[in-house]
This record gives structure tokens, sequence and C-alpha cells, in this order.
């Protein structure tokens, strides 16, 4: 039986995820609860947590007219915004299960996600959005209904196929459900609120090979989550978070979405990742949510305005970030930490923070009091060098099965070579294979529809299977590599790919990386060029960059590759790339190459680049 959630005395008697945002509302009504920008007034809106109530009782009343049964799905296809908000809300309080999915991902796949999931009311931003996934995917005969949440435009009598489900903007579907009649007729069915053991969401992975897996995440899943990372992470009614992450990855969902609701705490979005550098500037939040990728593209900016500085100005950089570094080490008691220089380096650090450090981390708003990293591992020279200018990077672990934060540093104990120790309630092994393992409150009920791939996923015993190699280190989790993504060369050399790319990508000339070995005699590497960087590397070497045939005639490669092996020179040297390929045109979400959370997809970006492949292993 569910308790009013005005009723509950602390937050840790909540079950639900719609108790937990009843709560909230009880608890600051007035306070701010969401901040986005307004393009049509071209101002930035807030909203309270009673506001955003109204709004999810108008979508709650909507859904009712439709008589969905309890565990109906309803795809959720929005940028981050306060619409994403209410959708999920009023999903959630009616004991329906949310789908989320990435605005950026392709027709295909999201017509595949529709059907798998067997959704009820998919909703989505334009008519035009809804077109392309017509002419892409099979019927969705079980859709009852579409509606467009950002086209004012559109006329319900635009519906080319009167066989299909009806399709509706936002304003028309809530207007038309708001009479008398139709909140009547809605009241005569009623809802049994969810419990703990309902499924909150159904998020599928982005599938780095196959057909995406349907993650069932239940009340107790993600609530439990949201309870162990709070006794890690201080966050409160000040904050302000800003969230660009897409609320289909479960890291933002859970940390970026669900916990600013625990906290109390204000999540501005970002008007577009392309705009996050300015929205940085103008929202300053306290705490920021990310991938590494966002990290590494500012220290790639970092990196191109030093390189056009005057050696004054690079040597006091390069200054500021090592004497920055060991003080952080020595703060944290790392293994590395020494107190030689710590004398000077007391002495020192004033002036490099006012000339050096506050100027960097101004333009990531000037305020962070955490900024938080997950998703993918951490370069090692990105991290230092954020570090020793002092931003508070804490990088944690996890994934979408686990709900998702497994382990986590925090700020008054973070040693960013590892990802942190396991949450309060998490409890973790090494299995086989080095594997790590994982069993709590936080792990899946399952794949949907999947009972085999829920069988894998589990040891016999019950315990998650990660599929990621670890080591423990005085009670940190080290993750040493990916055991499906270990290659093995034709000389029985093993390398994890993902180790090498990273290292790659710390010169800014590489935008994205892919080696390639398993089966063959070396490691060759694929690059994404920086376009910017190509250009100035092409008049260095007085060759014509808007020639086709430059980019991989022998000598860019020759030279290209110099750079490669410097930046992997700390590997073994069977390691070390001996060929590149070399492209302008990126691995994008929208030409299958990568995932939405922007991880390589290996199996489609071998199968792009066989010719290639084949080319430079025959040579």
């Amino acid at each position: 039986m569910t308790i009013s959630p005005a009723h509950h005395s602390t937050f840790n008697d909540l079950a639900t995820l719609d108790q937990l945002f009843a709560w909230r509302v009880h608890q600051s009504p007035q306070s701010e609860a969401y901040r986005q920008f307004d393009v049509a007034s071209g101002n930035w809106i807030s909203y309270t947590w009673s506001q955003i109530a109204t709004r999810v009782a108008q979508w709650g009343q909507a859904i009712d007219s439709l008589h969905l049964a309890h565990g109906d799905r309803i795809a959720v296809l929005l940028p981050n915004s306060v619409n994403a908000v209410c959708v999920d809300q009023a999903a959630l309080s009616r004991a329906l299960v949310p789908v989320p999915m990435h605005a950026l991902d392709n027709p295909v796949s999201i017509g595949y996600i529709i059907n798998d999931s067997l959704a009820s009311i998919v909703v989505l931003t334009t008519y035009q959005q809804w077109l392309s996934l017509v002419s892409n995917c099979d019927e969705m005969q079980h859709l009852k209904l579409v509606i467009l949440a950002e086209d004012p435009d559109f006329h319900a009598d635009a519906t080319p196929d009167a066989s299909g489900p009806r399709v509706l903007t936002m304003q028309q579907w809530l207007a038309e459900t708001a009479s008398d009649a139709a909140i009547a007729a809605a009241a005569t069915t009623g809802f049994t609120p969810a419990t703990e053991d309902d499924l909150a969401a159904i998020v599928y992975t982005s599938g780095t090979t196959g057909k995406p897996k349907g993650v069932m995440l239940t009340h107790r899943n993600i609530m439990s989550n949201i309870k162990a990372v709070l006794k890690r992470v201080d966050a409160g009614s000040s904050d302000v978070f800003l969230s660009f992450l897409p609320l289909s990855h479960t890291f933002e969902r859970t940390i970026g979405y669900y916990l600013p609701i625990a906290a109390g705490s204000c999540v501005a979005y970002t008007r577009s990742v392309a705009l996050l550098a300015e929205d940085l500037k103008i929202v300053r939040p306290t705490v920021l949510v990310s991938v590494p990728r966002i990290y590494e593209r500012f220290y790639t900016k970092l990196q191109e305005k030093l390189a056009s500085s005057g050696q004054f100005t690079q040597k006091l950089f390069a200054l500021a970030q090592d004497v920055g570094w060991r003080r952080f080490c020595r703060a944290q008691k790392l293994p590395e930490a020494s107190q030689a220089h710590a004398f000077t380096d007391a002495l020192l650090w004033p002036i490099l923070d006012r000339l050096v450090a506050r100027n960097v981390l101004a333009q990531l708003g000037g305020r962070l009091r955490t900024a938080v990293t997950g998703g993918a591992p951490m370069s090692q020279s990105v991290s230092r060098c954020f570090l020793g200018l002092g931003l508070p990077l804490i990088q944690g672990y996890g994934m979408t099965e686990s709900s998702p934060v497994v382990a986590a540093n925090i700020l008054d104990d973070n040693w960013p070579a590892t990802v942190g120790r396991a949450l309060d309630g998490v409890e973790v092994r090494i299995g086989d294979n080095s594997e790590l393992q994982v069993r709590a409150a936080s792990v899946m009920k399952g794949y949907w529809n999947r009972p085999d791939d829920t069988r894998n996923a589990m040891t016999a015993d019950g315990w998650l299977r990660t599929g990621d190699q670890a080591v423990m280190e005085q009670g940190h989790i080290r993750i040493s590599g990916r055991i499906k993504e270990i290659m093995v060369t034709s000389t029985g050399e093993k390398i994890a790919p993902a180790d090498l790319e990273l290292a790659i990508m710390a010169d800014a000339l590489f935008d994205q990386a892919m080696v390639v070995g398993e089966n063959r005699p070396f490691i060759s590497a694929y690059l994404v060029l920086n376009h910017k960087l190509w250009l100035e590397l092409a008049t260095q070497m007085q060759v014509n960059a808007s020639d086709p045939h430059t980019l991989n005639s022998e000598t860019v490669r020759k030279q290209v590759l110099k750079r490669v092996q410097e930046a992997t020179k700390s590997f073994p040297h069977y390691a070390v790339p001996r060929a590149v390929w070399l492209t302008l045109d990126p691995w994008t979400v929208e030409n299958s190459l990568i995932t939405p959370t922007l991880k390589l997809k290996r199996t489609a970006l071998h199968a792009r680049l066989s010719a290639q492949i084949d080319a430079i292993y025959q040579r």
C-alpha cells in the first residue's frame, strides 16, 4: 500500500520516484526548480516546484483520458527540458513506464525502441520528427497517440494516415482533456499507484554492437541509488546543476535529474551542447555532471589557445599546472605525493592561482563546487590539468544496469587514477578474468523481453557482471580494461584499445580515434582530425589542404604517425601504432558510428572502414 508522499516525515521513508517528486513540492513549493531558455522571448525562464507540479497534474489528467493499463509504456523523445520532466513525472504518477530516447539517435534505432517496448504513447518535438520515424520504421500498430511538444503550427488534419495513431500538439491534447466531461470520464477509471517493485523506466543501452537492450529499472533500483549517492555528494537548495547530457542516459537521469529533486537543487537546461561554453558563464552552475569528452573538449581548446600564446604564457601555465598538481597530491595523500617543493609551492600558488587558475575556471562559470565525470575513462593528462588548476573534479563508475552509480571518489578522498570506493549498500568483488562484479538494491530487474540476456548478465550466485576488469587498491576500484574489448594481435599480445585511444586523443589534433589490431600483426590507428589544426599542420608542411588526396599522402601520414607514436610512447612497443589512416569526416550518432553517449560503435566502424583497414595491412 502506498502512503501519500506529503505525509512522509523524512526523505529516507520515500519508496518511489513519484513520492519523491510530491515530497519535494511539499517541502519547498516556491523554490526555483528549473530554468531554461525561451527562444521566443530571448530570456531564461524560471519555474518553481509548485508551477511544475501544476503542469505535471495537467499531463496526468490528460493521460487518464487514454485509460492505459498499469505499467504501459510512454516513449519520450525530447531534449532536456521542463516538458521532458513533466511527461516523466506524469507517467510515474500514473504507474506508467517512461522509455527515454536520445533526440539525436537515428530514426531506425528510435523506431526499434518504440516497437520493442510496445509504447502506447510517443512524445516528440515536431511533426517532421514523426514523419522521419514513419518513413524509416515498420508500422507501429500498438501506438495510440503521438504528441508534438513543440510544434504549434501543426494541425491534426495534416496526419497522412488515418489508420495510424492520432497526432496532436501538446496544447491541443491538454486542451481537449481539460473539459469537465473529459475529466469526469477519466476519473471513472482510476489507477493503482506504483510500488517500489514496479518499473520506473526502460532505458535502452546504446548498443555498441547489435540491437540495443531495454534495461528494466524499478523505483527501488533508482531510489536506492539516489539515497546512496547523497551520502557521498553534498548537494542542497543553494546548488544549481547545468544539464546537457541527454536524459536518456541513466547517469544524467539519476544524478542530473532525480538527485536534484531529492536535494531541492535547481536544474538549468543548456540551450545546446554547441552553446555549452557560453551557458556555463551565464548560468554559473555549482554542480556539473558530464562525461569525460566534454572536459576533453575544453582541454583541447585550452591547448589550442596556449599554442598560439607566447612562451612566457605557456611556461606560466605549465608551472601552475605542476604546482597545483603537487598540492593536490599532497592534500589527498596520494601514492605519488611528495614533500619536495612543498614550501615553494605554498609561496607560488597564490600568484599562479590569480594569474592562471582562476581565469581557466572562470570559463566553467567560476563557482563550481563539484564537477562529476563518469560514463567513460578520463584521460590522465586532462584530469591532471583540471585538478592541478583547482577544479573539484571527481570521477565515478557505473552502468545503466546498476541505476547507474557503483562507486565514486569524493572531494576529500579523491584518487583520480581510480573510480573511488563502492557506495554504501553496494557490494563489489573481483571475479573470474579480473571482472568487477556488483550486488546491490540498485541492480536492474533485467532486460526487457530478453530472458537469455538477463541470465547471461548475472553470475550463478546473483552478481551483476560489469564486463570491466578491475583491481582493488586500498579500498578504491581501479578499472584496468574492458573484457570484450581486449585486442589480441596475431603475435599473441593483449592490448586495451580504449587506453590507447585516450592517449592518442590527448593530442588536440585528433578529435576521434579508433585502433585496430585483432588477429593482425601490428596496431593501426584510424583518426578523425580537428579541422582547424589540420589546416595549420598542412600550412606548416606546405601541402595543399584542400586536395582530398593530401590527407592520406605518405608524407602527411608519416608526420601524423610521429605524433601518434609520441602520444603512445609510454605503452609497450607492441601497442604503439605503426600505421594511420586519416579523415576529416566526424563519426556521429546520426551516421550510426558512435552511440548517443559518444562511445565508438566498433563493429559499425570496422564495417565502414573495412577497405581502408585491409589496404593498410596489405601494404
